[in-house]
Parts: structure tokens; sequence; C-alpha cells
């Protein structure tokens, strides 16, 4: 059933969630550990329940020993995990369901290879369909067998990586990149990782890296585009707690800047992320966003258009163009290509939603441009596309419209954020 939203202002103190990114690479290093490591503030979304099932089918046993309520955070529950760690992959079960999680897939297939069993790949929806081909690659290159549907999943791997000379693309998805700094310091031996060429998404592999050294894993970046790995290295186990998430933040933080008053709870100012970029993006579109310690906030305030270089922060493009649609001037959005093979074709998705709404946005081939306008119509039925970005985008535009927004698929949230509109009640957004 879809959800009918009026327009209105969001106001307020919001905690944000726990970053997806490194909640993924802690529960997959603490699965790995030797030991029992203790992982705060998760948030058990599709893509997190999708890492964690995927280490429990690899040996990893993680149990919820608690949880806490978060303040001011409609009603989310940041869990605390128990994680016995196995030392190196097992395999405890030999089907892995990645639901709709890239990052899941991606960083555990090596890992798999490792079990020296037969380990099959399942997932739903688009995830059917991204690209895996830097993985074949190298696995016809190391005789690692596999098995998929054409090119996709199912996907079923066999064999064992051998230490030695890797080579991937930088421009593909980092995920691979980081798939393999997950698995090669196992290995009985050393490896050199050369990325062959320009590294997009640079700050998710300098959160890998960080989050490893957590857990007792050292890899020498000698440049950008190459890593060395000393093999049989072995992952200590640790407590952690994971940060807050600039890319959930972005929605919190566009609301707030279209025409509201939000303060922004857990972020850490000099984060790692690479969705940390809202921030510096905001600003130079003139938007009203400042530090106090680890509370950002941010105000209503009229912003004008600029080119934004998404190469490095994709995740920001949806709710970036319901920016720039309210922004005064033209807005370029550049390098976004990878978006079209995410949960859905974001940039098609986006433009035509928007457009919908009444605003002025052309598709490009690798990116956006955008006309803004004063507000936004509303008075239409959109969709989600079952893409949880462009959901909560939509949420964010609809509280400049003129008329009401009827939204199809809003259930689609629960990938990364399952309390989002929760949330979006809490600040005052009107919805039924």
């Amino acid at each position: 059933m879809p959800i009918r939203i009026e327009p209105a202002e969001l106001k307020g103190q919001i905690k944000v969630p726990p970053s997806k990114s490194i909640s993924h690479r802690a529960i997959i290093c603490a699965g790995l550990a030797q030991g029992l490591s203790r992982i705060e503030n998760i948030v058990m979304s599709q893509d997190i329940l999708a890492t964690v099932e995927g280490m429990t089918a690899l040996g990893a046993n993680i149990r919820v020993v608690e949880e806490a309520a978060i303040p001011g955070a409609g009603g989310d529950q940041g869990q605390i995990l128990e994680i016995k760690g196995i030392g190196y992959p097992q395999t405890a079960k030999k089907i892995i369901d990645c639901r709709e999680s890239g990052s899941t897939l991606r960083f555990l297939l090596p890992l798999a290879s490792l079990t020296g069993q037969a380990v099959t790949f399942e997932g739903k929806g688009r995830l059917k369909e991204r690209p895996l081909a830097e993985y074949y690659r190298i696995f016809d290159e190391q005789g690692v067998k596999y098995a998929n549907n054409r090119g996709f999943l199912p996907l079923t791997v066999q064999g064992s990586l051998y230490p030695g000379e890797f080579s991937l693309r930088g421009d593909v998805s980092s995920q691979f990149i980081s798939g393999l700094l997950f698995a090669l310091p196992l290995l009985d031996g050393d490896s050199r990782l050369h990325i062959t060429t320009e590294v997009q998404s640079e700050g998710y592999i300098h959160l890998t890296l960080d989050v490893l050294h957590k857990f007792g894993i050292e890899v020498e970046q000698t440049s950008p585009q190459e890593f060395r790995i000393k093999g049989n290295q072995r992952y200590k186990a640790a407590s952690y707690k994971v940060e807050g998430d600039y890319s959930q933040a972005a929605f919190w933080i566009v609301a707030a800047v279209i025409g509201g008053r939000i303060d922004c709870l857990d972020l850490r100012p000099q984060s790692l992320q690479a969705d940390r970029a809202i921030v510096e993006i905001v600003k130079e579109m003139g938007g009203d966003i400042r530090f106090k310690q680890d509370i950002l906030s941010a105000r209503r305030t009229s912003t004008y258009g600029t080119t934004i270089d998404a190469s490095q922060c994709p995740d920001l493009v949806p709710v970036l163009a319901v920016l720039a649609s309210l922004s005064q001037g033209t807005t370029r959005i550049v390098n976004a290509g990878r978006l079209r093979l995410k949960e859905s074709d974001r940039l098609k998705a986006i433009a035509s939603e928007l457009n919908k709404l009444g605003a002025q946005v052309q598709e490009l081939e690798e990116g956006l441009e955008i006309e803004g306008v004063e507000s936004l119509k509303g008075g239409v039925e959109v969709d989600s596309w079952n893409d949880h970005r462009i959901a909560m985008a939509l949420a964010v535009a609809s509280l400049r419209c003129q008329q009401a927004v009827t939204l199809t698929g809003f259930e689609a949230v629960s990938k990364s954020y399952p309390n989002f509109w929760d949330d979006f009640k809490m600040l005052g957004g009107r919805m039924q």
C-alpha cells in the first residue's frame, strides 16, 4: 500500500543511524578474529542481516546480547553484537543469501573461496545483475572453480586463492578491492594488489583499511593504486563502536536546508566515510551547515547550483538531486554512471520521479543536469523503484511540494534504514 506525504517542515534532533559501510566491515573482521569481539551500535537493516547471516554461514557465532534505545531516534534500537570469530573461514552452511546487499556478496566471495568447499551465493532483485567480472577474471587466473547463471547469481565458488600478484580495475566498484583486502592477509604468503585504473569511491577503501587495523591486520598502501599485504596474519578480537552514517545523515541535512532545522547527532567530524562529502557539497551550494563537536546542525538556506563530481560519493546523488532541484541556477552531477547498476538505475529513477513532482531534471549518460525551481508541485504518485535511497530522497522532496505526494514502494527503506519513517514523523513529517 502506498503512503501519502503532506508538505511539512522538519525540526528537531536526530541520532543518526550507525554507518552501514562500517558495520559490514566490523562484523566481517570480528567474525574472522580469534576470540570474542563486541560490536556496539548496530542496526539490523536487511543489508546488515545479510552480512551477519553470511559470516554465520562461514562459521562465526553471532548473537545479540543487548539492545539500547537510541534517544531521539524515533524508537530506533542500537544493538550490541557479541561475535565469536573463527580465525579462518569454514563452511558451516553451503548457501549464503545476500538478499540485495552488494557489499555482502563482494566482501564474502573471496573469503568463501578460502574454505575449499563449494559455497553458493544467492540474491534478490537487481543484485542478481550486479557485475562480478573482476572476480571471475581472478578466479580464472588462479584456477578457482565457479558456476553461475549466465554470468549472474546464483553463483557457486569452489577452490582457494593462493598468494601472489593481483590486479583489479578501480572504476567498477571499490567493493572488489575491499573483498580481497579481507581475504589476502589470511593466505600462506605475501601478496600485492595493483589497481589498473583510477580508483573511484576511494574513501570506502580507507574505511576498510581502518577497520582492518582495529582488528590487528596491517596492509601497506604504497600508492593510491598499490597495496602490499603480508600473509599468515591473524585477525584479533576487539571491542568496536560503529559511528553515525553520513549517507543517512545526508537526507536530514538536505531536509533541513530546503525547509527546516535539524541537529544530527553522532557524526564524527573527521570521519573517513566517503559520504562525509555531503558537508562540503552543501556548504559550496550555500547551505547553512556547521559542526559543534559531534553534532551537525543544518538550517533552511537559499542554495545555488554547482558542479558535483559523484565519483567518490555516488550514494549521495539521489538526495543531492533533490537539493539541486530547489536551488537557484543549474547543477551538473558528473561521473555518476555507476549508479545505473545499483538497486535501481538511480539516474533514470530520480530523474523520472522528480520530474513528476515538477522538477527540471535532464538525465545524461553519466550524470544529471538540473535547473532549479522555486518549489515542487506534488499532487501525483511517485515510485521508489524498490530502492531505499530513492524512497528517502522522494520523502525529502515532498517537504517542498505544494500538494501532497503519494509514494509507492516506501517499504524499500528497510534495506538500510528500517526506522526512517519513524524518524521522519518524529521530526514533524506528516504521512498516512
